[in-house]
Parts: structure tokens; sequence; C-alpha cells
């Protein structure tokens, strides 16, 4: 799957490995990801749910509506007792175009570091 949705967005699945830390403390780490690349915006990777342990993540109140993607709805990370806001989102039912990114999480968050590893 690599597929040019629009002439403002494209998706690659990715075989990169990705690790989600905060400081030490290891988030996440998968291959399974799918890279979105927007035009204006750094490249996302969204990770596959089973990727962060469900009690990492707590749903918030927060939700966007992007007209390319559909409604995101955004997750605190909590790690050790603290609670980082708003650090993830997730299209659950995005538009039909984006299908492939449905349920996977991508994160930003300035206390948040993305690794990469290619193979």
């Amino acid at each position: 799957m690599s597929a040019h949705i629009n002439d403002r967005i494209a998706l690659f699945p990715d075989t990169a490995r990705v690790r989600v830390c905060v400081g030490e403390t290891v988030i996440a780490d998968t291959t399974d990801t799918i890279r979105l690349e927007e035009r204006g915006y750094p490249p996302r990777h969204y990770l596959a749910e089973a990727a962060v342990p469900a009690r990492s993540l707590m749903e918030s109140a927060t939700r966007t509506h992007c007209p390319y993607k559909g409604d995101a709805t955004y997750f605190h990370l909590l790690i050790g007792g603290e609670r980082i806001e708003d650090a993830a989102w997730c299209y659950r039912r995005p538009l039909p175009r984006m299908a492939a990114i449905a349920g996977r999480l991508a994160f930003d968050h300035p206390r948040l570091r993305l690794h990469l590893e290619t193979g």
C-alpha cells in the first residue's frame, strides 16, 4: 500500500522500527506502522493500537476534525502516576480514503521522543 490520497496526503507502509519514549520509559516499540505525509506537516507514524499497552492510555475529552482524515479522539498518556495531556490521537472511523489509519495511534507532545530505526 502506497497511496496518494489526494494532492495533500500520502500513506506509506513503513518497516522502520518506531519507539515512542518519555525519558527512558518506552511507551511503544513496533515495526507495524503507517507513515502519513501531509503537506505542511511533519510525517506522522500511525502505530497499531496493540503496540501501546492499554493501561498507558486514557481517553481525553479532546476531539478534533480534519476535512481530509475525519474526526480524531485524543488520549492522555499515563506514565508512573503522571498524566501527559493529549499525547496521542486516533481516527477510529476516518474518512473512507483514510481507512488504513483506522484505530491506529499517532503521538505528538514536547515530552515524547520518537526514535526511528530503518533496516
